[in-house]
């Protein structure tokens, strides 16, 4: 009976341990959601999403600094992202910057390397103008730390409206002229004077309209620019050192032995340098000798 109560106690501090456990994984999960919910809700927006129905033209733009766990993984995953929801990327800036480099040697021949740095990313990318809000929001899980988010939506309705007038017009104006130069062009000056404002038109008119192909590109495609960095990183390195001169040197003996061993190449050097001038020697000692001689008649 006693061992069937100690067995029950003991399964039932098991129950209750297990039930804490799981309690904390419970809200260690509901925790990240939450904050994967926060950084969604941060960094995602809703801003003049264009309804089907509505005339308007928008031309978004997004700018977002973030801090991430690590810039170069963060970095792929945003490419795939962006790729995924049909977009493409058209300028990457990935770089590290060294804050702090020094050395410090830690025996004979070992040198400690220690590098602070800091990784960072500058990307701006183009997406459909209806996927900014999914990408934006699928970016929120790379981040940790939003620092700032700026998105702008500018209506652009009007404008397109203004360039496709501003065509016709120069249309219907360089239609007119190559007419009246058809018709009544007689003097040679005439013509040349109007074939130039028909040129000066037809420039106009493909300004025109470049300029709403470029704002129908920039409100088909969304702009976002990303500035991604994380945390300094220390990296430390145990690297081999190369002895200077003076770790070579010889002890005092064997320098010594080196000394004499010189001294004596110097005097056979000499040696052999006054023997190559035997000649001038013996004509020398002959002229003394014979010097003598004269001396003493």
């Amino acid at each position: 009976m006693k061992h069937l109560s100690k067995l029950g106690l003991a399964l039932l501090l098991l129950g209750i341990a297990f039930a804490c456990k799981q309690a904390e994984a419970d809200e260690a999960t509901a925790d990240i959601i939450a904050k994967e919910s926060s950084s969604t809700a941060m960094i995602s927006s809703n801003a003049a999403v264009e309804n089907k129905e509505s005339n308007r033209k928008f031309v978004r733009t997004a700018d977002l600094k973030f801090k991430v766990k690590n810039v170069a993984k963060s970095t792929y995953v945003i490419e795939n992202i962006v790729s995924k929801h049909g977009g493409f990327v058209t300028f990457t800036d990935l770089k590290s910057t060294v804050n702090e480099h020094h050395e410090t040697q830690v025996s004979q021949d070992s040198i400690l390397e220690t590098t602070k740095y800091t990784v960072d990313n500058t990307i701006t990318l183009r997406v459909p103008n209806t996927q900014l809000d999914t990408v934006l929001t699928s970016l929120a899980k790379e981040v940790d730390f939003l620092d700032s988010r700026l998105i702008k939506a500018d209506d652009v309705a009007l404008q397109l409206l203004s360039n496709k007038l501003a065509q016709k017009r120069l249309s219907k104006s360089q239609q007119r002229l190559e007419k009246g130069i058809d018709v009544k062009g007689k003097k040679i000056n005439d013509i040349t004077n109007a074939e130039d404002k028909v040129l000066d038109r037809e420039t106009e008119s493909d300004e025109t309209i470049i300029k709403n192909l470029s704002l129908e590109d920039q409100v088909n495609f969304s702009t976002v620019t990303l500035y991604l960095y994380q945390r300094e990183t220390v990296k430390k390195e145990l690297v081999y050192n190369e002895k200077n001169s003076n770790a070579y040197r010889p002890n005092i003996g064997l320098q010594i032995w080196d000394s004499l061993k010189t001294g004596w190449y110097m005097l056979e050097g000499i040696i052999a340098f006054v023997t190559q001038l035997w000649a001038l020697i013996l004509i020398a000692g002959l002229g003394y000798l014979g010097y003598k001689k004269l001396i003493k008649k």
